[in-house]
């Protein structure tokens, strides 16, 4: 206030004295008062949700009505096993059927002919357009439609040269690849078309004009650019399928959901059955999520100077860290003094 009157009338103000170098250079740190700031509602929220946690763990071990035992008992059950071994073979083969259709449905998308991107851009709109579980159901019924398939005279049903029985060509397990593999390859289709138009056009034409052949252009030089933005939504899609396959119950297909639906049917032990399937579908998911981000860290090398740290180097980096706070006396660091900097022996 009197600095700012005195400038304001015109008078002179001394000008406050400065510390000498070396006073400032031998000022103790230590004594300075630190205060950090005070983030009242990110505490406040924090301990909201740590209630919220503990309450439900709380529920978790005395409510009875989880039925614990049951769950323990149903856990590695055979008909939990064996479903867990339709519901991964499901996956991954629709998976496969999926991404490899999906790809050629894409480069159909991109196409410059008009009948190829019309054709491709219908399959997409169809497959999208019909409920999975209509397509699963379809495909076990075509017997009806067509009951016999085979090669012959075409626009005929002259199948002279080899002639199948629909209802033992397409079994339920075909169908149910049938059903989840066609739906698949039409929401891959415009993943993999979207990371592909992603890549900087400037990548192929410089390619083009070195004289590469478009496949190893393709297969070279734009796919793996565009995988960075393909594996993240093509995770999303097989962690769906995997819950997704669920729907093939329908045609009594006996994978996990199917498994447990059946055995509580039996018991009437509804929750702890469902929390068998739960904790199956998490464990899956959770391997799937993990092997999303080694796959993507693989292919964040042509972008990033520097890798994104694993889970164990962050765990050591946390570690490392956590001792060096311990103090000055931690094995393999110095002791520094905070007056004059210099490491003591």
């Amino acid at each position: 206030m009197t600095d700012t009157a005195a400038r304001s009338l015109g008078t002179a103000v001394a000008p406050e004295p400065e510390l000498p170098v070396e006073n400032r250079t031998n000022l103790d740190l230590g004594a300075v008062t630190v205060v950090h700031t005070r983030h009242w509602w990110r505490w406040t929220i924090a301990a909201i949700i740590v209630f919220i946690l503990v309450q439900f763990a709380w529920s978790l071990v005395t409510n009875d009505r989880y039925m614990w035992g049951t769950f323990a008992e149903y856990f590695f059950s055979g008909p939990v096993l064996i479903g867990i071994g339709y519901t991964l073979s499901l996956t991954a083969i629709s998976a496969v059927v999926g991404f490899l259709l999906g790809t050629v449905i894409a480069l159909g998308r991109l196409s410059k002919s008009a009948l190829l991107n019309s054709a491709a851009w219908t399959y997409i709109w169809f497959f999208r357009s019909v409920p999975l579980v209509v397509q699963i159901i379809v495909w076990y019924n075509l017997g009806y439609l067509y009951p016999t398939l085979g090669l012959g005279t075409p626009f005929t049903t002259d199948f002279w040269l080899v002639e199948f029985p629909t209802v033992q060509l397409i079994s339920a397990f075909a169908a149910a690849i049938l059903g989840l593999g066609l739906h698949q390859a039409a929401y891959s289709a415009e993943i993999i078309r979207g990371g592909l138009i992603s890549v900087d056009q400037g990548q192929s034409e410089a390619a083009a004009a070195l004289g590469i052949p478009a496949s190893r252009r393709l297969l070279r030089i734009i796919l793996p650019q565009a995988m960075r933005s393909i594996i993240p939504n093509a995770t999303n899609e097989v962690i769906g399928l995997v819950k997704g396959a669920s729907v093939v119950f329908v045609i009594a297909i006996p994978e996990l959901f199917y498994a447990v639906q059946v055995t509580y049917n039996r018991n009437s032990r509804v929750i702890p059955l469902l929390l068998v399937a739960v904790v199956w579908y998490t464990i899956i998911t959770t391997i799937l999520s993990i092997a999303q981000f080694y796959i993507e860290r693989h292919f964040a090398r042509g972008s990033v100077r520097t890798l994104p740290p694993t889970p164990l180097q962050q765990a050591r980096r946390w570690l490392s860290t956590q001792w060096a706070r311990l103090g000055d006396d931690a094995p393999g660091t110095d002791a520094v003094t905070p007056t004059t900097g210099k490491a003591q022996a």
